[in-house]
């Protein structure tokens, strides 16, 4: 009898990029690096603290090193393991730098003009309309390409940049052959994009002026739960999930994400209870949830020894990939 050898399952290749500058929200987590951590045991995980996208906005050097490997520590902190997954910094790798002037080649000038965060960050900084936030979701396509990418963990708001890497793709391909992975986007079903908590029709955002309308992953307990009791809601006193109920919504979105209740049921939990108390307990569940990250990164940052090694080891795994990638386009583009 012939026996047939089963072949093992490849496995898809996650790529996910965060950037340094300032720590990440509650929204960050939720739409971002609290996938990051369920995903390593499935796929095949490449993780970039993406330091060079954070330069189209003027840094001061000391700052942007510091908050790379605090960066760094966050996502081990959030769960990323530099074992399972392939865990580094972007300028680490200069193949991202170089894949990104090649594929400008290919990105047309419309394209990137119709970048709807390049209109708004050009509002933002109005006095530093430089040339690299124009091209910068060129350099995303490169992170996302360089690693023959299956699916990106996206927030709703990002589509647009993945929607270029997979136009750049198809046409580097049409030119020269099956080169790039044309990349999916992966976008989780629930609490995908978490709003402000002081204007619930805004999304959460660390560059919110308002404090209160972010919670930061690091905050401590007792901020979280002052920032939640002063959550905007509406004259309703109804707990349920409606249209026109932005503030209870986002709310129960939270809360969903939190505890895995789905809307049906956190109706049930809260029926006959107030605003002030959902709140407080939305408050306290996140309290909960972000604590353990918080004491983690802390310990993490104490040891810059052991940080170095994973991210140094993490940047030659990425560049032994990158590289093939890079050599394969080099190759077709015609260069000796």
């Amino acid at each position: 009898m012939e026996v047939v050898l089963e072949q093992p399952i490849k496995k898809k290749i996650i790529f996910s990029g965060i950037q340094p500058t300032g720590v990440p929200t509650l929204g960050n987590y939720i739409g971002a690096l609290r996938n990051w951590n369920s995903l390593q045991d499935e796929f095949n995980c490449v993780y970039s603290i993406v330091n060079m996208h954070a330069i189209t906005v003027r840094q001061n050097a000391a700052d942007l090193r510091r908050q790379t490997l605090e960066a760094y520590a966050l996502i081990l902190a959030c769960g990323i393991d530099p074992q399972k997954s392939t865990a580094f910094i972007q300028s680490h790798v200069r193949a991202h730098a170089e894949l990104a002037w090649a594929l400008s080649c290919f990105t047309q000038f419309g394209e990137l003009s119709r970048m709807t965060q390049f209109k708004d960050k050009s509002a933002k900084n109005a006095d530093n309309i430089n040339a690299g936030l124009f091209t910068y979701p060129v350099l995303m396509a490169a992170d996302i390409l360089l690693y023959q990418t299956d699916l990106v963990p996206i927030g709703a708001d990002q589509k647009q940049h993945l929607e270029l890497a997979r136009d750049v793709a198809t046409r580097f391909n049409g030119v020269y052959g099956n080169v790039f992975k044309i990349p999916e986007g992966y976008i989780p079903t629930t609490g995908a994009r978490v709003m402000s908590l002081a204007d619930p029709t805004k999304k959460m955002s660390k560059s919110d002026e308002n404090a209160n309308g972010f919670i930061s992953i690091l905050d401590k307990p007792e901020t979280i739960v002052k920032k939640f009791k002063r959550a905007v809601t509406d004259s309703d006193a109804e707990i349920r999930y409606a249209e026109g109920k932005d503030g209870i919504n986002n709310l129960m979105s939270i809360y969903s994400v939190m505890t895995g209740a789905d809307y049906a049921a956190i109706e049930r939990e809260f029926e006959g209870k107030g605003y002030g108390y959902f709140k407080e307990q939305v408050g306290n569940c996140v309290a909960e949830h972000l604590s353990p990250i918080r004491e983690k990164h802390a310990l993490l940052l104490n040891d810059k020894a052991y940080l170095e090694k994973c991210y140094t080891e993490g940047a030659q795994k990425a560049e032994h990939f990158a590289e093939r990638t890079l050599q394969k386009v080099y190759k077709k583009l015609g260069f000796l």
